[in-house]
């Protein structure tokens, strides 16, 4: 029989014959404490139910258990009182033992009452902590941590008393593991926090030796850190705690000290200053080139593994080429950013072919700044929320600013952005939104970010490297002093080699990495103390590398899984819908779309005039621009996947009241670079013309001919007017089209709201047979000359 029970039985039996073998007196005595004594057992069996939390697991100080407790509490001492009157010893001795183990029971009660009131302290410590954590400053937050951790060790000691091993592990389970999990939360973060007084006090004593130790440890204390945060993760991976926590570190005190130790590597630098080495990552002209992406995030990652001091920016057009921005209008590609986390971005003037509505919704969600010194959105109802003139040491996520400024290893470095001119007639940013002159603007970034001290400067553009834009990366150089490294965008040119421009006193190093995620471009550049570009090298990552038949580059699982699980299903379907069969292959080579007719640029214009026909049957011409028109059809199926490819933009149907002479014009700017590619390039239909290329611009169209009555072609009538049909973009002023815009301001253009893409599938499937040729609508009569 086991040890208790024994004691149990033999103080049964005990009790039992106490009271046989006395006088009367003593007899009545004994019976008064005997009634004391199995009263205080009473309630002292009564109390297991209570600290027995093994059985039920709840550990509420509920009103009975206290109630049972403090009856308990004084059962047993008037019992007490009671035996020690007696006079027999033996009888006195039995009974105490009787009430020892009454008394045990009552402590196994009072340990329970004791951590559980010591839990709620301890619970209520730690939600003040989580309370005011973001109020805190760090030296505050040490001392709630050491409080909190010193009232957890007490809290163990106490916990270890609890009677069972069950019950000790609810309570450890229910009070001990939240507290110690919101000190193990930030335990790294605090003893940054120690060695950065450390670093503080070495670099006041201007003992590098001592701040170079410090620093070491200050790194090795970040990893150790992200380490523990990842096994605790996998331990716990559903504990809301530990997500709270985290959610309120990275929102305020990893930023704290992030910019603690870049102000305190800032001050080593001015200390003891060295050479600076920086690594550029970039991207340019991704036009939603989503497929890509997980090899191009996998490159990302394995690239700033092994560069210590490194920035990723996009110089633009994230919006605008595929599928993926048909649907999802960027915020697919802006997912996949944040996850890179991208450190800047300038705008493209794809971002504006939606409008800014659509452009905030892509700027405001974003987890990363904008820069662009030359837009100004100051009056742009959707924009000015989250756009500003400013340069910002300290720049927040989903807003713009002229600059930023980005500490890196304790090295200031200057971002501006500019964006070219040509977005307001070549995409549609609005009338409010107004584009700058980007010399000017430039030269005024430059000097308020040296009158910063700042002397290490990138210029981050959507301007073109060196096209006939009005405005363009090669320019810049030669004309802005103080830019040390340009990353541009816009001309979609694939630089293999940084180009150095040397026309200052100090060189400009421009870089571009060509389109649609193709490539990864690193800079690697080294400033002397001084902010001069002393050493370069730059290459392209090709992304699509292969060996065999299997990309080089593997895809990052993260960037895979977002793509496939969120994104690619819808983009699957829409491209399997068969819409109509060709008999042809469709040319939109970009290269004959912006210089001849083509029989895709036909189809798509009679398309378009079908469809304006049926809303106005005055409409005699329509007129599509090449730069709209974006890839081929292969002969056989056309999907709805290859007609939303072929026009990404999703410009809706514009009809217009032109007179012949507005119309000539408007041929006349369409051929003016002929034999030169040109987005503002017009395929026709309801009408043809000749142009000579060779003769000067605004006086190459010969001959023009209008099919009014559908069959028979008459020459235009410069006096009459036509109903003509274009896409929005061309309508109001698009590709520079000044005629078309004098009409749109007039009041002349109605805009039915159909879209390309939607005017083209109908057309195709009311003619799901076709076989489009080149008939000889336009025709350069000097051509083979």
């Amino acid at each position: 029989m086991p040890k208790s029970k024994f004691v149990k039985a033999s103080i049964a039996v005990l009790a039992a014959s106490t009271v046989t073998a006395v006088n009367p007196a003593q007899a009545a005595s004994s019976t008064k404490a005997e009634q004391a004594v199995k009263t205080a057992e009473f309630y002292s069996n009564s109390l297991s139910t209570f600290y027995k939390v093994d059985e039920s697991g709840d550990l509420l100080l509920s009103p009975s258990f206290l109630k049972s407790y403090n009856n308990s509490k004084e059962a047993i001492a008037a019992a007490k009182k009671e035996v020690s009157k007696l006079s027999s010893p033996r009888i006195k001795r039995l009974m105490n033992d009787r009430l020892e183990f009454s008394e045990i029971q009552r402590l196994r009660a009072a340990y329970i009452i004791d951590a559980v009131k010591y839990g709620e302290k301890l619970d209520s410590a730690r939600y003040k902590v989580k309370a005011n954590f973001l109020v805190m400053s760090p030296s505050e937050l040490r001392k709630a941590y050491d409080d909190l951790r010193k009232h957890t060790m007490q809290f163990e000691k106490m916990v270890s008393k609890v009677y069972g091993p069950k019950s000790r592990e609810v309570v450890n389970t229910r009070f001990v593991l939240p507290a110690k999990l919101t000190t193990e939360s930030f335990s790294y973060e605090m003893t940054r926090y120690d060695y950065h007084q450390k670093a503080k006090a070495a670099l006041s004593a201007k003992d590098q030796a001592t701040a170079d130790k410090m620093f070491a440890i200050i790194s090795m204390l970040e990893t150790k850190g992200a380490d523990l945060r990842a096994e605790l993760t996998k331990l716990y991976p559903d504990n809301q705690l530990l997500k709270e926590f985290y959610s309120l570190i990275d929102a305020s005190l990893e930023p704290t000290l992030m910019k603690e130790k870049m102000d305190l590597r800032t001050q080593y630098k001015v200390l003891f200053p060295t050479n600076f080495e920086l690594s550029v990552l970039h991207t340019n002209d991704t036009h939603a080139n989503l497929d890509r992406a997980p090899r191009l995030a996998t490159s990302i990652k394995e690239t700033r593994a092994i560069k210590k001091n490194s920035v990723l920016l996009n110089a633009g057009d994230v919006f605008s080429g595929t599928l993926y921005f048909n649907e999802f209008k960027g915020q697919a590609d802006l997912e996949l950013m944040n996850l890179l986390d991208y450190d800047a971005m300038t705008f493209g003037n794809h971002e504006f072919d939606l409008g800014t509505s659509v452009l905030s919704d892509f700027v405001k969600k974003a987890k990363f700044p904008f820069v662009s010194a030359n837009v100004d959105f100051s009056k742009d109802a959707n924009m000015k929320a989250y756009a500003g003139s400013d340069v910002s040491a300290e720049p927040k996520d989903g807003q713009s600013y002229s600059a930023i400024v980005k500490n890196i290893d304790g090295e200031r470095v200057g971002i501006f952005g500019l964006t070219t001119a040509e977005t307001s007639t070549i995409s549609s940013p609005g009338k409010e939104v107004v584009f700058k002159d980007y010399i000017a603007e430039a030269k005024e970034a430059v000097k308020q970010l040296e009158a910063q001290g700042i002397n290490k400067i990138v210029a981050l553009t959507h301007i073109g490297y060196q096209d006939g834009g009005g405005d363009n990366d090669v320019t810049l150089a030669k004309e802005v002093e103080g830019i040390d490294v340009i990353v541009g965008g816009h001309s979609h040119t694939m630089l293999s080699a940084p180009v150095m421009d040397n026309t200052g006193a100090e060189p400009t190093v421009i870089v571009q990495t060509g389109e649609l995620s193709k490539n990864l471009g690193v800079l690697d550049v080294e400033f002397d103390t001084k902010g001069k570009v002393i050493k370069q090298a730059g290459k392209l990552i090709d992304i699509d590398q292969k060996s065999g038949d299997q990309f080089v580059i593997k895809e990052d699982e993260e960037a895979a899984s977002v793509l496939n699980t969120k994104y690619r299903p819808a983009i699957d379907k829409v491209k399997n819908e068969v819409v109509a069969k060709s008999e042809v292959a469709l040319n939109g080579v970009r290269a004959d779309v912006r210089t001849k007719e083509t029989n895709l640029g036909n189809l798509i214009a009679d398309g378009m005039l079908a469809r304006a026909k049926s809303i106005n049957p005055k409409t005699v011409i329509a007129v599509q621009n090449g730069g709209g028109i974006r890839e081929s059809i292969d002969a056989g199926d056309v999907t709805m996947g290859e007609i939303l490819t072929v026009l990404p933009f999703g410009n809706s149907l514009a009809i217009m009241n032109l007179k012949g002479d507005e119309i000539k014009a408007a041929l006349e700017h369409s051929v003016e670079l002929a034999p030169k590619e040109a987005g503002a390039f017009l395929h026709v239909a309801g009408m043809k013309f000749t142009f000579d290329s060779t003769k000067p611009a605004g006086q190459r169209v010969v001959k023009v001919e209008v099919k009014e009555d559908g069959t028979n072609y008459t020459d235009l009538d410069p006096a009459k007017s036509y109903s003509v049909a274009t896409n929005a973009f061309t309508a109001a002023g698009g590709d520079n089209y000044t005629m078309f815009k004098k009409a749109y301001d007039e009041g002349r253009v109605s805009e039915p709201g159909f879209t390309d893409w939607e005017t083209f599938s109908q057309y195709l499937r009311a003619n799901p047979g076709i076989k489009p040729a080149v008939e000889g609508r336009i025709t350069d009569q000097s051509a083979g000359k």
